[in-house]
This record gives structure tokens, C-alpha cells and sequence, in this order.
């Protein structure tokens, strides 16, 4: 794409994020959940044919750029479908997507982009969905769960602000702890059983699906927490892309009411 062809997409996909809240509400039919994707955009033309083209809701988790050697087509296929299918098709906000308010390392995606274009990309990403919330028990977000006081609290969350910190840099671990801190390395927020019951006790729901760690279990805290990764592109991540299908008529207690298929 040219440079002009790029701006006249990030404008529409602008247009088209504005009419969404920060919490979008699916509430029937069947939901793909796909995990970080960084550039695999194989991964991700794949699950495209394969789910969305079936009617089912396409759920992206966020992190679609950097690490991968195709960031900048994996992004604006995702944003050129998102236009083409907007009411089967949403983009959550990872860490990924907000460089301009928390900068990061590796960003090749960002490094690579021109002044205009990595401020336009900046503005439009920074409009994403923060998380999805199903009728059967389900929330859906990047990483960990924000201190809000109630579901509807996420759709006020403001990027750049603590609560943002905590939902899009997040990270679980097998800890009965509740807030365990910061990684002494990445900075990343550490949270634990205590802060994942609390939470989801809070938020009403049964089942939290992420992405945003490759190296956490799969599911923890009695399989209420389903982690998921969805990327192979590079050296970062070798293990299998993995998503989660899910079934929005039947009622979801844990990560066993959920099927887990590979692309």
C-alpha cells in the first residue's frame, strides 16, 4: 500500500472504532478467541478464511505488530476486514498498540514507520476495544484484569493511566498472592490467585481468556484463567498458535467448556 492508501484506511478504521465502546458485549453465536498475532499475518490470514468467513465473532486479543517481520501487513489486513465485517470482527488493545503513550522494546514496527505515519497508527490504535464481555460468563482481555469497580469501569479506562497498565501489561503467576509488584526486568505488573479471585468476583464472571504471555500455563486458578498465543513468526515464539472456540449459547465455567484448536 501507499503511503496515502495507508492514511485513507487508518482514517476509515478511525471512524469505524469511534462508534465502539472500550467493552464491547457479544451475546450469541459462536466466538473465536486468537491471541497475540506480531506479524504472522499467515497466522492470521488463516484464521480470517477459516472462522470469520464462517459467521462466526473473531475476537483478536491485541499485540499484532512487532517481533514479526510482516507487523505492518498483519495490521492493516486486520484493519481492512475490521472495516469490511464490523460487526463480526474486533480488534482488543495490546501493549503493542500503545507506543505512543509507553514506549518499548523490541518495536520494529514503530521504528521502521516515517514521523506522520507512526503518529497516525498511534491515534487510531489507541481508539482500540479494551476487552469483551460474554452473556455465558466469559471476559476477554490483552493481560491482567485493571482495579476497576465494576465491568462497566473498562469502558472508561484511559491508555497510558494505571488501570491500562495493569489490563494491557499484566502478567499472571502461580502465586496466592494478590498484587505480587513489578518484574524487576520488564516492569510488568505480577498478579496472583488472591487478585485474579477478587477480581472476577467483582467483574461476574466465570472465565478469563489472555493472551500476552507465552510462558505462563495454559490455565490456572482452578482453569478459570486460559492463556492462549497465536504467533510463530519469528524466534520469539516456536510453540503452537493456539485459540480458543467458544460456543455463546452454553453457559462457560472454566476452560474445559471451551474447545482449544491449533492453526
Amino acid at each position: 500500500m501507499t503511503g496515502e492508501e495507508i492514511v485513507a484506511l487508518l482514517d476509515e478504521a478511525e471512524k469505524r472504532f469511534a462508534t465502539e465502546s472500550r467493552l464491547v458485549e457479544l451475546d450469541s453465536g459462536g466466538a473465536v478467541f486468537v491471541g497475540d498475532t506480531h506479524g504472522d499475518v499467515e497466522a492470521t490470514e488463516k484464521i480470517l478464511n477459516r472462522y470469520l468467513r464462517s459467521g462466526n465473532k473473531v475476537v483478536f486479543l491485541g499485540d499484532y505488530v512487532d517481533r514479526g517481520s510482516a507487523s505492518l501487513e498483519n495490521i492493516n489486513l486486520l484493519l481492512e476486514q475490521k472495516i469490511k465485517h464490523p460487526d463480526h470482527l474486533f480488534l482488543l488493545m495490546g501493549n503493542h498498540e500503545g507506543y505512543t503513550v509507553k514506549s518499548f522494546q523490541p518495536a520494529g514496527f514503530w521504528e521502521g514507520l516515517d514521523d506522520g505515519l507512526r503518529r497516525r497508527y498511534g491515534e487510531v490504535l489507541l481508539t482500540l476495544p479494551l476487552a469483551v464481555s460474554t452473556q455465558n460468563g466469559i471476559l476477554a482481555v490483552h493481560g491482567g484484569l485493571p482495579d476497576v469497580p465494576d465491568l462497566e469501569g473498562m469502558s472508561r479506562i484511559e491508555p497510558g493511566s494505571t488501570e491500562w497498565n495493569q489490563l494491557t501489561w499484566g502478567d499472571w503467576q502461580e502465586s496466592e498472592g494478590a498484587h505480587l509488584g513489578a518484574d524487576p526486568y520488564t516492569g510488568r505488573p505480577q498478579f496472583g490467585r488472591g487478585w485474579f479471585d477478587g477480581m472476577m468476583s467483582r467483574l461476574g464472571k466465570n472465565l478469563l481468556i489472555r493472551s500476552h504471555q507465552p510462558d505462563a500455563p495454559r490455565v490456572m486458578y482452578d482453569r478459570r484463567c486460559l492463556t492462549i498465543f497465536t504467533s510463530s513468526s519469528s524466534s520469539y515464539y516456536t510453540g503452537e498458535r493456539t485459540i480458543a472456540v467458544v460456543d455463546l449459547s452454553r453457559e462457560v465455567r472454566n476452560a474445559d467448556d471451551v474447545r482449544i484448536e491449533t492453526v
